[in-house]
């Protein structure tokens, strides 16, 4: 059973912030260095990446290069949007698990700030035009905006957005009384940017995105970077998270948020566990409504859920987010079981399940 050594990451800084003029090396460096001085060790055997939005030219082989890691790793880059740095754990969970690794640093990078301007091509010769966010689905007519999949999730489950509102102020709450020894300071950063005294009133003013949808209960686009060391089981030392299980589902690609769901049934029931057997559980916050979803329909217990705040506080760095969730359950998991769990564009879900001793 795979384990995890240690686990680190950046401040979450909006993009245009503090990490703006940084590149991914920039970034994940710190975080790499961090793991490898709190797990005692000088190398590891694989680096798995996850980027959602960068401009390729495998960022995981840059960032071992960079760290001054061992020519041979030679570093894997993995896309599944916003799952891909929980899904970098998994991968790195069944390579030690299967034999062909004993030390993987598995996480994921993202910079907003810098992803570079998209273009799709004419073959006849045309102007080329300018896109934002790519195709999910081979379908256009079943693959939503993110905003707009959300706003009908909240209709559909009933959430007004004085529902969604007072979920994100909860969330910027628990986050503004929260220390985070986890954070390696990058820039200066050495705390999350974005979390703030939030009230009511001021998230009722917040700029509309779509229906019901608004600045206030989405998460702010964001630079990071997260990782952890993931280690065979012979490798155990005090204080190492257990990986008890971990599973990756699809699900419908218009209904994104709701993806975690199965992936979270799944990976408890291959873990032996209910949901009232946890003692944390870190959702992804991209919306307040994606996330209010889940937690009712996978029946997880609201007092456990992100007791430190969630994205909606921090932000949405998408490559890094899912690797974010492990980060935290690393540190706040004091015993017992936990819980990590995200959906991803194209109706994705994820979910980890860790135990401390």
């Amino acid at each position: 059973m795979a384990v995890i050594l240690s686990a680190r990451r950046t401040a979450v800084v909006p993009r245009g912030g503090a990490f703006a003029r940084l590149s991914l090396e920039q970034l994940a460096v710190p975080v790499v260095r961090a793991c490898l001085v709190d797990a005692g060790l000088t190398a590891v055997d694989e680096v798995i990446c996850a980027n959602a939005i960068g401009p390729g030219g495998n960022p995981a082989r840059r960032i071992a290069l960079a760290a001054g890691l061992p020519l041979q790793v030679a570093g894997l880059t993995i896309d599944r949007q916003c799952a891909g740095g929980l899904d970098a754990i998994l991968l790195a969970r069944a390579l030690v698990d299967s034999g062909q690794a004993r030390l993987v640093l598995a996480g994921g990078a993202e910079s907003y700030s810098r992803r570079p301007l998209r273009l799709t091509t004419d073959p006849d010769g045309a102007q080329p035009q300018p896109y934002d966010q790519a195709p999910f689905t081979p379908w256009p007519d079943r693959d939503p905006g993110m905003a707009e999949a959300a706003a009908a999730l909240a209709q559909a489950e009933g959430l007004s957005q004085t529902d969604m509102d007072a979920y994100a102020v909860a969330s910027h709450a628990r986050a503004m009384r929260k220390t985070w020894p986890e954070i390696v300071p990058v820039a200066g950063q050495g705390r999350d940017a974005f979390a703030r005294h939030l009230t009511p009133a001021l998230a009722a003013r917040a700029k509309p995105i779509c229906g019901p949808i608004t600045a206030a209960n989405a998460a702010v686009a964001a630079d990071a970077a997260a990782f952890c060391i993931v280690a065979a089981d012979d490798l155990w030392r005090s204080g190492a998270l257990r990986l008890l299980s971990g599973a990756t589902l699809g699900g419908q690609p218009t209904q994104p948020g709701l993806a975690p769901v199965a992936a979270i049934g799944a990976a408890l029931a291959t873990a032996g566990l209910a949901p009232d057997d946890l003692r944390q559980a870190e959702v992804m916050e991209a919306y307040a409504a994606q996330a209010m979803a889940c937690i009712t329909r996978a029946g997880l217990p609201a007092a456990i859920v992100n007791p430190g705040g969630g994205a909606l506080s921090r932000g949405h760095p998408i490559g890094a987010s899912g690797a974010i969730l492990a980060v935290r359950l690393f540190h706040d998991l004091h015993q017992g079981a936990g819980l990590a769990a995200i959906a991803s564009a194209g109706g994705i879900g994820s979910a980890l399940v860790v135990r401390r001793d």
